[in-house]
């Protein structure tokens, strides 16, 4: 009653005002009232891979992803991994191809817009967005990007890096293949398990391109029966082999087809004091060729591609191209640290001699109870070692047989299957066929060397099968060898017997034999080399 009359005691013009009231207030509710959804901006969404959001604010806060942006602020990509709210629900890294549903939706929303600061970049969405559902799984509101479609060599990347993975989880997990042919194990590998994927892996991936330049008999060539014999044996190997690739487009290396037995043979003039400079031009010549014809070399500097050489004079050769003596994977027999081999670049394979050009007759021995000799070397004198050796041991004791020349009518192989150690001296270089000899005939190795890297040993053990004495131990030769206990030699014999089939030369190569040995060695200098140039994500 008392609002009725004092609206009745108003004058006209506040009766009106008192009726416009309630209508600008109603304006102004609908006009500001819901500002706050009209021009709402979202939190950044990105979360990292494996992260769960609880719905009562009690889970893990989302970590911030960087956004790596190449090639200016026009190229823009996020990457999202395994983006879920609860952990029964997985979200795969986008793509255009895998999410076209939801960029055909997208589109009908505006652009995010992209600030950049401090490298980090964030993401504002103009239109408004709900929080998903706990019990789902959606899509972050970001546009996707077309991914780059990936170069050759990229994708030779991604796949050596899964191999890499592989072989990791093995060495890690102890879990080993079955393998019909061979399962490598025990102590002569420094890890089997993962040795034995590794040579799976490589099987299944590797591919080589031998380049075609060059004529015979510098090139393509090679000897096959003498003491380098495995020049020759490898390169014809290698062109007939399964891991060759025609286009080298698919190569994850470069196989440089060169002889150094061949240039020393054909180039070397022994009556020149220049000797060295035609046959270290020959080798600058071919990679100068090959370099200019293909794009390769350049792409790398050499470091995916390697060569072969068993000549004394490898080492030094391969200097005449600053980039493959520094960058180059060299496969040698003469590996010797203080001439420049890197273990962790280059190989190390064996000095293998055939006299009839393959393994009949050279292999198998008596057992050890058959062995009468302790110890046995026969040999020129030359080089720093073995001057030593048989200055303390030559014609001195029945027990170390060790002669520059063998009496006549005694067999040279004959002596190594009776001896229970054969002794492996340097000669004017680290290389030499004795410990294939004796690995081939049952007889332990005996090392008698300065500065050398073991072929293979990247995976083999050689202290699991073979005796290493430094030479200013050898006056000590005897005691050392008698202080090896029968049970200590036995097992010595035995894994040295074991390890055999990767020194064995097969004309037609055999799986785990020294040709594929070689390319394992090579396979893995190329799985620990990462490319200039290349982003790894």
């Amino acid at each position: 009653m008392k609002i009725c009359s004092s609206w009745c005691t108003k004058s006209a013009s506040t009766k009106l005002l008192c009726i416009m009231i309630p209508f600008i207030l109603i304006s102004i509710y609908f006009a500001f009232g819901n500002s706050k959804n009209s021009s709402f901006s979202t939190s950044t969404w990105f979360f990292s891979s494996g992260k769960n959001i609880s719905g009562d604010g009690g889970g893990e806060r989302p970590e911030l992803v960087a956004v790596a942006v190449n090639g200016g602020a026009d190229r823009e990509e996020a990457i999202l991994e395994d983006y879920s709210f609860n952990s029964s629900n997985n979200f795969s890294p986008l793509t255009a191809e895998a999410d076209q549903e939801f960029q055909e939706e997208f589109q009908e929303n505006k652009k995010p817009i992209i600030t950049q600061k401090n490298e980090t970049f964030n993401i504002s969405l103009e239109k408004p967005h709900e929080l998903p559902s706990l019990n789902e799984t959606h899509a972050l509101p970001i546009e996707p990007k077309i991914k780059k479609k990936l170069t050759n060599l990229e994708k030779l990347e991604v796949k050596l890096g899964k191999a890499r993975a592989a072989i990791k989880e093995a060495a890690m997990s102890g879990n080993q293949t079955d393998d019909s042919d061979y399962v490598p194990s025990g102590p002569m590998y420094w890890n089997a398990k993962a040795f034995h994927r590794s040579y799976l892996e490589m099987e299944k991936e590797f591919k080589v391109f031998v380049y075609e330049e060059g004529e015979q008999p510098i090139f393509h060539n090679g000897p096959c029966k003498s003491i380098y014999a495995m020049e020759g044996n490898f390169i014809y190997q290698m062109e007939t082999s399964k891991f060759r690739t025609r286009d080298p487009e698919k190569a994850h290396v470069f196989f440089l087809p060169i002889s150094v037995t061949s240039i020393v043979h054909f180039i070397y003039d022994r009556n020149s004091r220049e000797h060295w400079n035609p046959m270290k031009q020959t080798l600058t010549d071919y990679i100068n060729l090959v370099s200019g014809k293909y794009p390769y070399w350049n792409r790398s500097l050499g470091a995916d591609h390697f060569m072969l050489a068993c000549h004394d004079w490898g080492p030094e050769i391969s200097k005449a191209v600053p980039e493959l003596f520094k960058n180059s994977i060299r496969a040698l027999c003469n590996a010797n640290t203080s001439e420049g081999f890197k273990p962790s670049k280059d190989v190390s394979f064996p000095e293998i001699l055939l006299p009839g050009g393959t393994m009949n007759g050279l292999i198998g021995g008596p057992s050890p109870s058959r062995r009468s000799i302790l110890a046995f070397f026969a040999g020129g004198l030359h080089g720093p070692i073995r001057p030593i050796l048989l200055e303390h041991w030559e014609n001195k004791d029945d027990d170390i047989q060790v002669h520059r020349y063998l009496p006549k009518g005694v067999l040279y192989y004959g002596m190594l299957r009776n001896s229970k150690f054969c002794l492996c001296p340097s000669g004017y270089e680290v290389a030499s066929p004795r410990m294939v000899e004796a690995l081939y005939t049952g007889c332990v190795p005996i090392l008698l060397k300065d500065h050398y890297v073991p072929p293979f040993s990247d995976v083999l053990n050689w202290k699991s099968f073979s005796v290493e004495v430094p030479v200013d131990r050898i006056p000590d030769l005897k005691k050392i060898l008698a202080g090896i206990s029968t049970r200590q030699y036995i097992r010595l014999q035995r894994r040295g017997k074991q390890v055999r089939r990767h020194f064995e030369v097969n004309m037609i190569p055999q799986r785990y034999d020294v040709f594929h040995m070689i390319l394992h060695s090579v396979w893995l200098r190329r799985l620990n080399m990462r490319l200039h140039g290349l982003e790894y994500l």
